[in-house]
């Protein structure tokens, strides 16, 4: 019994220095944005950055619980698009059709990737990668290689432009509550500590008697679902479906996940790390395109790159550091 507190306390030590590691680089940014540029904290920047990036920030949650099960699922960028489109097709008959049938689109592609992976045992790399392609050829056949717009005399639209209160999008208001629904899966049920269990040793999950099968399965399912909350987003927030839209968005999912301190082995994760990682890797670009609110592009985008890998590079080494202090402090 005290091995398996020491256990607990030594893992909750860890997640804490890690989760730590992304707050401090996102508070030192935040100081240096208000300090370089008069209009950076201004209601404007603050709306459109969280309107913007609460796309990826609802992706990065997905990917977040494949990750913790040591998978990978990135078929989601393409379809954040395909559902994008299918939002877009339903937009006349309003908010909650487009928003469901986005949804249910993308838990559609969650559930074929939980087939191929969970039953088949096709590996989670080569699974995603044929939906990926499936889903931007989809997007590109109901599209007709075309974006589809939105009917702007429905009330769709506001749900991607609308303000919930102040400079607070409805988008991002939406992405709290999932993330806090998710923290509480993830560290109040059952069936969040069977994902974790699963990410540190399948086999020895299975010998314990944890349903090993539906962790997998509901991850992919809730994959899915989160992308094809990200398309309905994208619809509803750029006034139309895109069919090309989502490209790299699940490198960006990744690279959020990882630098909030998820292990890409599995069996450990933070749902507030991940929200503030994908928070970071916006600020780093929202940063580098911003002229003191004028919203032009400052920089090549070659030199962005260049930056961005060096930004993220810095992250993970505070974030070891900060773990590894934290070990030694025990």
């Amino acid at each position: 019994m005290a091995n398996a507190e020491m256990f607990d306390l030594r893992g909750l030590m860890g997640r804490h220095a890690q989760m730590s590691g992304v707050w401090v680089a996102l508070a030192a940014m935040i100081i240096f944005g208000l300090l370089r540029y008069d209009n950076f904290g201004s209601a404007y920047n603050l709306g459109s950055f969280l309107n913007y990036n609460s796309m990826f920030i609802i992706i990065s949650l997905g990917m977040c619980f494949v990750i913790m099960t040591g998978g990978i699922d990135l078929s989601v960028g393409y379809v954040a698009a395909f559902t994008s489109i299918v939002a877009a097709y339903l937009s006349p008959w309003g908010i909650v059709p487009a928003l469901i049938g986005g949804v249910a689109a993308g838990v559609a592609f969650g559930a074929v990737n939980a087939i191929l992976i969970v039953p088949m045992r096709l590996p989670p790399f080569i699974a995603t990668l044929s939906t990926m392609l499936a889903a931007k050829g989809g997007s590109l056949v109901i599209s007709g290689n075309q974006t589809v717009a939105v009917d702007w005399d429905s009330n769709f639209t506001k749900l991607g432009m609308d303000k919930a209160f102040g400079p607070i999008p409805w988008t991002i208001v939406l992405v709290a509550i999932a993330a806090v629904i998710l923290w509480v899966v993830l560290e109040r049920t059952p069936l969040g500590r069977t994902v974790l269990a699963v990410g540190g040793s399948e086999e020895a999950s299975g010998l314990m008697g944890l349903k090993v099968t539906r962790a997998k399965v509901f991850v992919y399912l809730l994959s899915g679902g989160c992308a094809g909350l990200a398309g309905v987003f994208l619809a509803s927030g750029f006034g139309a479906g895109q069919p090309l839209e989502g490209t790299g968005w699940e490198l960006t999912a990744i690279a959020s996940v990882v630098v909030g301190g998820t292990l890409l082995t599995g069996g450990l994760g933070s749902i507030p790390a991940t929200v503030g990682g994908a928070l970071l890797l916006g600020l780093v670009f929202n940063l580098l395109n911003f002229e003191n609110g004028r919203g032009t592009i400052s920089l090549s985008a070659y030199w962005q790159m260049v930056i961005r890998g060096g930004v993220l590079f810095a992250v993970i080494l505070l974030q070891a550091r900060m773990s590894k202090s934290a070990e030694r402090a025990k």
